[in-house]
């Protein structure tokens, strides 16, 4: 018997169950796999000396994300570690556009590229002083956010009420011409927004492309020295420091409701583990609607608007030791550890089309980590530990390349398409290949198999797009935590404000848990 149990030791269920703990109540966490962590996990099996992150690398959310700072896991061995140059977008000519930590630098650099779009950058970078901070902070918070909203709409006539107003519903395309004569500025808006699935000429791509490009500029990307899976475990350390358990190889196979409310788990072999207050699942919507909780147990509009749950796109990533640096076109003096490889804006939109067409692209964008750029003591000195990854639709309809590739996702498959990212990296990087002391390929299957939230391949939880965003994630509600079932709270990344290392559903599932039981268990006066 505990207080709560947290199904799922990703970041969210981490999150919530320290802030449980720290409350006073009892938590034990339950995990399927043998290591901790969800998408937040480092291992060596690319090659010896290696360090590759399973999944996430970079964390710009988590430097700036309350609840992850309210930790204070640098106490429990966290240590971020930054490069000077952020990240950058490398023409097929050789240039760079790159966002650096100075901003005078990054203007500078588009300057380079088109006179006038330094201080476009500016000026963009101006506004996000003035109201980034209150910004993120109602981003952060649960739907609505009154004390940030409250904030925003304050400081907003300052900052151009109507430019700001504006940003919340422009598409990254439209807002990447407006504000920029050249390309540089463009590419790099349209990337980030691209490291969501928010449609390039859609509502809500500009905003996300504005707010990844103003983290870097403002907090970098920063990483865990050692591998991603140091953050995860700082995270496990406090929350055992507080008394709380975690437990691995323990899959729970069904949530226990009686009479309405979560009263515990079943776990694989039988066992019930009885929880008295809270059940916090750090689980994807579909695999919990349904799924641990028996259709049975939930009011019939919840499976209906389950069918209306969109996941976003599948992820291929691969990773790659290399004896020497990536040999790119006209390397930069200052070589940023997190890239974008893709021709032009155009090929962006005809890539985001295939995408939307159920085509498996032809020349896939990709974002790229260089980790030893990032932290040297991931590979030995003179190499690199690599990866990049892309999307590929849930659904193939056809190969927009001429493989035939069908969206089986066998090792076939995800070798050759491998062989695909691989050659736009060469188109960049003449004598890459050669390069290569190992290579290993993680399609939709191979992802979901290392972390059951990855359904089919997808990293976000649920599309990012606006119709799945604020009260309609992932169903529509109330933008919050709790659920239709009493006492069980989502606390994946499913829940508002959906994906990205930041620990937002943790921390609003924690509140929603202690604020219930106040109400359910009054103090007694006197």
């Amino acid at each position: 018997m505990t207080d709560a149990v947290v199904i799922g030791s990703g970041p969210n269920g981490l999150v919530a169950a320290n802030l449980l703990a720290d409350h006073g109540w009892s938590v034990t966490v339950l995990e399927a796999q043998s290591t901790i962590g969800g998408a937040v996990r480092s291992d060596s099996e690319v090659a010896e000396g290696f360090v590759h992150d399973t999944f996430s690398a970079f964390y710009p959310f988590g430097a700036v994300s309350p609840a992850i700072k309210a930790l204070h896991l640098e106490d429990h061995g966290l240590r971020w570690v930054h490069t000077d140059a952020v990240e950058g977008h490398v023409f097929p000519d050789g240039r760079w556009a790159v966002i650096h930590r100075e901003p005078e630098a990054t203007a500078a650099g588009l300057d380079e590229l088109r006179a006038g779009d330094g201080q476009a950058w500016l000026e963009m970078y101006a506004m996000w002083q003035r109201v980034g901070a209150d910004l993120m902070g109602a981003l952060l918070s649960p739907f609505p956010p009154v004390k940030h909203g409250a904030l925003a709409a304050v400081k907003a006539p300052s900052a151009g009420l109507l430019e700001v107003a504006r940003m919340l519903v422009i598409s990254a395309h439209r807002l990447g011409i407006e504000r920029f004569a050249g390309e540089g500025g463009q590419l790099l808006l349209n990337c980030n927004a691209l490291h969501a699935d928010f449609p390039l000429d859609g509502p809500g791509s500009g905003l996300f492309g504005w707010i990844m490009c103003m983290l870097a500029q403002e907090v970098g990307f920063p990483v865990p020295e050692g591998g991603a899976g140091r953050l995860t475990e700082a995270m496990g350390a406090r929350l055992r420091s507080q008394g709380g358990e975690i437990v691995t190889d323990a899959r729970v196979e069904r949530i226990v409701v009686e009479g309405g409310r979560a009263v515990g788990v079943e776990v694989a072999g039988g066992e019930r583990i009885v929880a008295t207050k809270a059940v916090c699942a750090d689980v994807t919507a579909s695999n919990l609607y349904g799924g641990l909780v028996s259709w049975d147990d939930l009011p019939s509009r919840v499976r209906a608007d389950m069918r209306r749950f969109e996941l976003d796109p599948a992820t291929m990533k691969v990773d790659w030791a290399l004896s020497g640096a990536v040999p790119w076109k006209g390397r930069p003096e200052k070589m940023p550890a997190s890239l974008h490889v893709a021709d032009s804006i155009d090929a962006l939109l005809t890539f985001a089309g295939q995408l939307s067409s159920h085509r498996v692209p032809a020349e896939p964008f990709l974002l790229v980590g260089q980790m030893t750029t990032a932290d040297p003591t991931r590979s030995p000195a003179g190499t690199e530990s690599m990866w990049a990854y892309t999307h590929v639709p849930q659904e193939v309809h056809g190969d927009a390349g001429d493989e035939g590739l069908t969206g089986a996702w066998d090792t076939s498959e995800t070798e050759r398409f491998a062989d695909r990212m691989q050659s736009r990296i060469e188109k960049y990087a003449p004598g890459f290949g050669e390069r290569v002391i190992a290579r290993r390929v993680l399609g939709p299957r191979e992802l979901e198999s290392r972390n059951e939230n990855l359904v089919g391949g997808s990293v976000n939880g649920g599309t990012a797009a606006v119709h799945q965003q604020l009260i309609f994630r992932p169903i529509p509600g109330l933008g919050r935590a709790e659920t239709p079932v009493k006492g069980l709270y989502l606390t994946s990344a499913s829940a508002h404000p959906g994906g990205g290392v930041h620990g937002a559903p943790g921390r609003t599932a924690a509140r929603a848990a202690i604020a219930h039981d106040r109400v359910r268990r009054p103090r007694r006066k006197g």
